[in-house]
């Protein structure tokens, strides 16, 4: 299933499960209004791209003003992001979901993956985050 991350936030809302503030844009020009209507001082701009390890590859940007924001969403938009998931070409990014910045006490990390060899669904859970996610299962799989 390949589905952006507003999308899946979207699901999880219909739910119950809360989620962060966001506006998706599709253009630089958004991101002031983006910015405005979110409030605050901090702000996470990251590429919609149907890839993982878009923070390691440069899509997730932590910006502290309105013009690193702007920034952020030009230097993004129609680039191609290159993660460990894509090609050696990477994505076009199209989209990009701002989201307001939040103080983060503890971070978790929790997917679902498909096992094709055994037709099931495994749960993957972390107390490290999802940052390094394959290196934490590599190196302490308990």
């Amino acid at each position: 299933m390949h589905i952006h991350e507003y999308q899946a936030k979207s699901l999880f809302r219909q739910f119950n499960i809360q989620t962060p503030e966001a506006v998706l844009i599709d253009s630089v020009s958004q991101a002031g209004d983006a910015c405005a209507s979110l409030g605050g001082e901090l702000w996470v701009v990251k590429a919609q791209v149907h890839a993982g390890g878009r923070g390691k590859g440069g899509g997730v940007i932590l910006c502290r003003s309105t013009n690193e924001v702007e920034n952020a969403c030009n230097s993004l938009f129609g680039s191609n992001l290159i993660t460990p998931q894509t090609d050696a070409k990477g994505l076009p990014i199209h989209q990009l979901l701002i989201e307001g910045g939040q103080n983060i006490e503890r971070e978790l990390y929790l997917g679902l993956l498909v096992d094709r060899q055994t037709q099931k669904i495994t749960i993957l859970a972390s107390t490290e985050g999802g940052m390094d996610i394959e290196k934490v299962a590599a190196e302490t799989p308990d």
